[in-house]
């Protein structure tokens, strides 16, 4: 199996599938899981423990329930072997039809200007969700979430930059993913590079860190600008 990342989707096999309902769920994530089960959804890999090694703990997946489930947030463990593929949440361009329609016109002008940098951007979260299940997510008080593949610092500025000039009505949020699966929060990035801030979040696979500006570059395997 490929490496793991924050954010992939894990698509589960009919045998690990069978195992995550034999679980002690209460009945409204039971009906969840189900559905998901039935329609052959996948899950999202989650932050996870340092492996041990002498064992293999598996792979921890979370779910975040739409809105006909209480909009819970379930968290699982499966065997490596018990999943089949992974794959990536929605691009922005698949996903502009689910957001609130004010926001349509500079989304798709975002996607343009983030495509013109050589920037992948995919949409998680609410939208993210609602896309990939057809089911209902998003409401009035929704973020849209992007995490944007990046090579470096210096496409990084521009991403920001993109966003930052994005006219949207509705907080775009989210994240700058770089090769080696590191993520900084864009507007922490922001303020960083605009000194604000002397210190960044790193989110990676087994955990987060603040990082100082020696740090960030130094120890995270990035392109200096």
């Amino acid at each position: 199996m490929p490496l793991l990342r924050r954010h992939q989707l894990a698509h589960l096999g009919s045998a690990a599938w069978r195992d995550i309902l034999s679980g002690p769920w209460d009945d409204v994530a039971r009906a969840c899981l189900q559905h998901w089960a039935d329609h052959a959804l996948p899950l999202v890999v989650t932050r996870q423990c340092a492996p041990h090694p002498q064992r293999d703990d598996g792979v921890a997946l979370g779910l975040s329930a739409p809105a006909r489930w209480g909009r819970r947030p379930l968290s699982l463990r499966v065997a490596h072997s018990g999943i089949s593929w992974l794959s990536e949440f929605p691009r922005l361009r698949a996903a502009i039809g689910v957001c609130p329609r004010e926001a349509h016109a500079p989304l798709r002008a975002l996607e343009a200007r983030l495509a013109s940098l050589d920037v992948r951007a995919h949409v998680y979260g609410s939208a993210g969700w609602q896309q990939l299940s057809g089911l209902h997510y998003v409401h009035e008080r929704s973020d849209i979430d992007l995490w944007l593949a990046v090579d470096g610092t210096a496409q990084a500025d521009d991403a920001v930059a993109a966003l930052q000039a994005c006219a949207s009505p509705v907080r775009i949020d989210g994240e700058l993913m770089f090769p080696d699966g590191s993520a900084v929060a864009w507007r922490e990035w922001a303020a960083w590079r605009a000194g604000r801030c002397s210190e960044v979040l790193v989110k990676r696979l087994y955990g987060s860190v603040l990082a100082s500006d020696a740090e960030v570059l130094a120890n995270a395997g990035w392109c200096a600008a």
